[in-house]
């Protein structure tokens, strides 16, 4: 399976706002949208490595939830040079930094896009305002506006 494109989603869907990734990957799978390929990575994303290397895609988007001080549901496009200072508690085995640092020896571009969560905790739903902003996400991909027009974290793409 290749795709120019490909959604490396992230986070465990047992706890609360950190299953955005998940809920994406399902999405995308049950209606994908064109030129897009999603990969569900689990709260162990660096397992599934291998298979986004073997898609050869053009271009990665690793999605999860991140703490970015906005609203809950807000989506930016982050510089993944400060996502180490956004995780200081992380539901993941290995910082996102270095399995995007890997991606990046073989991969064009590897961009993080992340979901501001409201609560991140066991055993908790989803809150509402998350589901629909990944709903909306996925919306757009599959009409084809892929992630042209969304904001980056700080007023500097970098």
């Amino acid at each position: 399976m290749t795709a120019d494109n490909l959604i490396l989603a992230v986070g465990n869907a047992m706890m609360g706002d950190d299953g955005a990734g998940p809920l994406l990957a399902s999405l995308l799978h049950s209606a994908p949208a064109a030129g897009w390929l999603a990969i569900d990575g689990g709260s162990a994303p660096e397992n599934v490595a291998h298979s986004v290397l073997a898609a050869k895609p053009r271009r990665v988007v690793v999605f999860d939830a991140a703490d970015m001080g906005l609203d809950p549901g807000e989506i930016r496009l982050v510089d993944d040079r400060t996502i180490a200072e956004m995780f200081i508690m992380t539901t993941h085995n290995l910082p996102l930094n270095f399995l995007i640092e890997r991606l990046r020896e073989e991969i064009d571009e590897v961009l993080f896009l992340g979901v501001q969560p409201d609560v991140v905790a066991f055993y908790f739903p989803m809150t509402p305002k998350i589901d629909t902003a990944v709903r909306a996400l996925h919306a757009r991909l599959v009409a084809g506006q892929g992630l042209d027009g969304l904001a980056w974290l700080s007023s500097e793409r970098p």
